[in-house]
């Protein structure tokens, strides 16, 4: 895998030219490939980036610069368009690469059925891996439509090959009599707030290695309705940190983390963007070690 410092010049805002003194890379999965009513999210990755230029480097929740932690951006996955297989299979062999090479992969999307690229990566080293979801939608289908691939049958894909025992959902509003049916029976369940049950479940994490996935949808339209399947009653940006910094501040083994369904184009306001860029660099500065 080759990675190229000068790939279009639309980096995050300070990352380094020099892959090998990173500790983290972050990468775009630029698909939506599957999505089932709003397109655009592959556009995300891309406006994620341009508009981290407005962020300060500085956290004043972690009171750390991003000058402290050395991160790369590698750009876009050129993924193989309109086929979800394909893709997958292109975003695990990427995700592989970085992991092998020690460092963080910290991915952009994209619809949320590329989490399973990174997965399928993470699992592999980490038999036990812990996935922490953080979303509006259960993505506990076992197909939309007839069709297996689908960024809403995510989760359930990932339960083939991750012990259900180890997926932590929160924040669920949105699915099925049926996904509700199952994820209350089959993984660590809780719907409707984050950061209360996350703060409460964080001790048993401790010391595993953890997976964090978050859908930009968890978040209420009034604070990112940029998003493909944007669901009312969702929690508000200020949640969303905070439930980031709980884990930060816990110490968890995180070893990979994504915010997917970023849907540019719905949103002139830019809102959603910025969130977005925003809880990136919260998890530069608290999850990379």
């Amino acid at each position: 895998m080759k990675f190229d410092p000068a790939y279009n010049g639309n980096e995050f805002i300070g990352a380094t030219q020099d892959y090998e003194a990173a500790r983290a890379v972050i990468y775009g999965m630029p698909m939506d490939w599957t999505v089932s009513f709003r397109g655009g999210t592959r556009l995300g990755p891309a406006r994620v980036r341009e508009v981290s230029i407005g962020l300060e480097e500085y956290s004043p929740y972690l009171d750390k610069h991003l000058e402290d932690v050395k991160y790369f951006d590698a750009g876009d996955i050129p993924l193989a368009f309109g086929n979800p297989g394909r893709s997958i299979e292109q975003i695990q062999e990427y995700v592989e690469k970085i992991v092998s090479d020690g460092k963080f992969p910290l991915g952009i999307g994209g619809e949320h059925l590329v989490t399973w690229g990174p997965l399928k990566a993470l699992a592999k080293k980490y038999p036990d891996l812990v996935v922490i979801q953080i979303d509006a939608h259960a993505d506990l289908r076992e197909q939309y439509e007839g069709e297996k691939y689908s960024h809403s049958a995510i989760i359930r894909m990932c339960s083939e090959f991750i012990n259900p025992k180890n997926i932590y959902q929160f924040g669920i509003r949105s699915g099925t009599r049926e996904e509700f049916k199952w994820g209350r029976e089959n993984t660590n369940f809780y719907p409707f707030t984050v950061l209360e049950p996350l703060k409460k479940v964080l001790p048993e994490l401790k010391d595993r290695p953890v997976y964090v996935t978050v859908d930009i949808d968890v978040l209420d339209p009034a604070f990112a309705p940029g998003t493909g399947t944007a669901e009312p009653g969702g929690i508000t940006s200020q949640e969303l940190l905070q439930s980031i910094h709980a884990i930060a501040e816990a110490g968890l083994h995180v070893v990979g983390f994504d915010i997917v369904e970023v849907a540019p184009g719905i949103d002139p306001s830019e809102l959603s963007q910025i969130v977005a860029s925003k809880v990136i660099r919260e998890v530069l500065l608290g999850f990379v070690k």
